[in-house]
């Protein structure tokens, strides 16, 4: 199981803080983010821009990702 959490315009389309994945190991970011965009269309436009953050250190698309690490999803920020 894996479990996502999400930050701004994410939460909001999402409608809820934290997204569960039931999916077997290993993945990488970038599979987990294709089955993200399968399973909550809503997210879909906005996973490119993403950082995707494990165990709290910025992540590549590449990197492993096993059950249970700490995930979230960062979008850009912007402000003024």
């Amino acid at each position: 199981m894996y479990t996502i959490r999400l930050f701004a315009v994410l939460r909001e389309k999402a409608g809820q803080e934290r997204l569960v994945l039931e999916l077997d190991a290993p993945q990488t970011v970038a599979s987990l983010k294709s089955h993200l965009r399968r399973a909550f269309p809503p997210l879909a436009p906005y996973l490119e821009a993403c950082r995707v953050a494990v165990n709290r250190e910025f992540a590549t698309d590449t990197r492993a990702v096993a059950p249970g690490d700490e995930l979230a999803l960062i979008p850009p920020v912007s402000g003024g």
